[in-house]
């Protein structure tokens, strides 16, 4: 395993084989962003792209805290709304991994820390986890994707609750309503996502980063154009060498052995 930190040592990533954990490590702040956090994930995303070798992403805190979001108290840093507008942002950053991302909310996932695992293609929380969209209570609203990404996980009327009161859920209301797919108890939160994380890593690489695009396209096209898009796609991961890989290994009831061609 191989451990890098940022040079604010507030962002580490461990990667371990195919399996790169990011771990934001500033938790006598509950891990909460500030813009030059956002800019060094921004970094790490583009080497994590660049690097074949990895496969699957976690994503998690340190301490009691998945992220409070954006560090409010450096926000005041931006002279006008249109630089606060268009500052890098670390939910853009997240979103711009091509890799399955699992989130392991382990604590409180407040404001832009909730944006940042609705963000992620999987969430799974300790049962100690609590969710928030709190900016109603400080005079504005989410910025990174709040509003649509909360309706189409766990539906409008809950969105609105969230939204509209800013009050927090608890892990078994989140695990209710569909906003994580499971709930597990603190110390074995970690190992569970790289358990999965390292189980999505062994499939074929092509075909994973092609249904996480498709995924995709299903939250942003009609679904005539959605369908359409996923059959393309399909054609495209049935040509690889992978996919030649994987039916043989079927026909020779042997596990594949796949190499992202």
């Amino acid at each position: 395993m191989s451990t890098h930190a940022s040079p604010l040592e507030q962002i580490v990533v461990e990667v371990d084989g195919p399996v790169a954990t990011v771990r934001l490590n500033r938790p006598e702040k509950l891990n909460a962003v500030t813009q030059e956090m956002s800019d060094a994930l921004e970094r790490i995303v583009g080497a994590l792209n660049d690097d074949p070798a990895v496969r699957a992403v976690v994503y998690t805190g340190t301490g009691r805290a998945f992220s409070a979001g954006s560090d409010i108290r450096t926000l005041d840093r931006y002279a006008t709304p249109w630089e606060f507008r268009n500052r890098r942002d670390y939910c853009d950053a997240l979103r711009a991994i091509r890799k399955p991302v699992i989130a392991a909310v382990n604590g409180y996932a407040f404001g832009g820390g909730l944006e940042s695992a609705l963000t992620c293609d999987i969430r799974l929380a300790a049962d100690t986890a609590t969710f928030a969209a709190p900016e109603i209570t400080l005079g504005w609203i989410g910025g990174g994707g709040m509003s649509a990404l909360l309706a189409g996980s766990i539906g409008a009327s809950n969105a609105a609750l969230m939204l509209m009161t800013g009050d927090p859920i608890d892990a078994q209301r989140a695990l209710a309503w569909g906003l994580v797919s499971e709930v597990i108890a603190a110390d074995d939160l970690l190992p569970r996502a790289q358990q999965l994380a390292r189980t999505i890593a062994s499939r074929p690489p092509i075909a994973a980063e092609t249904a996480k695009a498709t995924l995709r396209a299903a939250f942003n096209l009609p679904l005539d154009q959605a369908i359409a898009y996923e059959r393309e796609l399909q054609g495209i991961t049935f040509a690889t060498e992978d996919a030649a890989e994987g039916r043989a290994a079927f026909a020779e009831r042997r596990p594949g052995v796949f190499h992202g061609r």
